[in-house]
C-alpha cells in the first residue's frame, strides 16, 4: 500500500494546482462554480474551490449500498431523485428491484436532512449555464460521481469531474459521462479511497457546515479568510 496524500486538505491543495493548470477554460466565478460530494469530498472542494477563487456548494448523492455488504455500491441516488444503478453488481447479487426502491427512497430521505443541515437555511447555488467541477476524494466505483453528473447534466453547461485519486478504469468510463476528468493518481491495485490517505478520518457534517459558511464569503476575499491562498 502506498500512502499519497496526508489528509484530504493536502489532497484539495494539490488537486487544486493541477485543476488550475488543466481546465479547458478559463473559469470565473460568474460562470463555474465547485460542487463537492459530501461528506468527504468537501474538505477536498473546498481547497479547490479557493484555489480557484470559485464559489463552493455541495451537491448530495447518497450510495445504495448491497444489502448486508453496504460497503459495496450497486448504484448512488442524487440531489433530484436520479438513480444511478451498477448492473453488473445487481446482477451478481441477485438484487430484485423491490429492494433497490426501498433502499433509495430511504436515502432520498437522508438527501433532504443533509442538503438542510449543510446549507444552514441558504438556498443552493445555481448550476444553470455555468461549468459545474464536481469533487470528492477519490473514487473506486464512481457510482456516486456518475449520479452526480447525469443529475446535474440538464442544468450545466459544462461538467468537470476532479479528483485525487482514482481507479483508472473509473477515470475512463466518466469521460464517456463527462466533459473533462482531472485525476492525480490512478494506482493500481485498486481497492478503497482511504488507502491512499494517512488520515482518513470521516469528515462530519458539522465539519461540512463550516466549511460552506466559510466559503460563503465573495471569493474575491478568501485571501485573507484562508490566508494561504490568493487570487489568480
Amino acid at each position: 500500500m502506498v500512502i499519497i496524500f496526508q489528509d484530504r486538505r493536502q489532497a484539495g491543495l494539490a488537486l487544486a494546482r493541477v485543476v488550475r493548470d488543466e481546465l479547458d477554460e478559463e473559469p470565473r466565478a460568474d460562470n463555474a462554480l465547485v460542487l463537492g460530494l459530501p461528506r468527504g469530498g468537501v474538505p477536498v472542494a473546498f481547497e479547490v474551490a479557493c484555489g480557484l477563487c470559485l464559489p463552493l456548494d455541495v451537491f448530495v448523492v447518497r450510495k445504495l449500498g448491497v444489502p448486508g455488504q453496504e460497503e459495496l455500491a450497486m448504484g448512488a441516488v442524487a440531489s433530484g431523485g436520479l438513480v444511478v444503478i451498477q448492473s453488473d453488481v445487481v446482477s451478481a447479487y441477485a438484487i430484485s428491484q423491490e429492494t433497490i426502491d426501498g433502499i433509495a427512497a430511504r436515502e432520498r430521505v437522508e438527501i433532504e436532512r443533509r442538503e438542510e443541515a449543510y446549507r444552514g437555511g441558504r438556498p443552493p447555488a445555481s448550476v444553470a449555464g455555468r461549468t459545474a467541477i464536481l469533487v470528492d476524494d477519490g473514487l473506486a466505483t464512481g457510482a456516486t460521481m456518475k449520479a452526480a453528473a447525469r443529475a446535474l447534466r440538464p442544468l450545466a453547461r459544462r461538467i468537470v469531474v476532479a479528483v485525487p485519486v482514482a481507479a483508472r478504469s473509473t477515470c475512463d468510463e466518466l469521460r464517456r459521462e463527462v466533459d473533462q476528468v482531472v485525476c492525480l493518481e490512478t494506482p493500481e491495485p485498486f481497492h478503497a479511497v482511504g488507502e491512499f490517505y494517512r488520515n482518513f478520518d470521516q469528515t462530519t457534517d458539522a465539519e461540512v457546515r463550516a466549511l460552506l459558511a466559510r466559503a460563503a464569503v465573495r471569493p474575491g476575499d478568501w485571501a485573507g479568510a484562508h490566508g494561504e491562498h490568493s487570487p489568480r
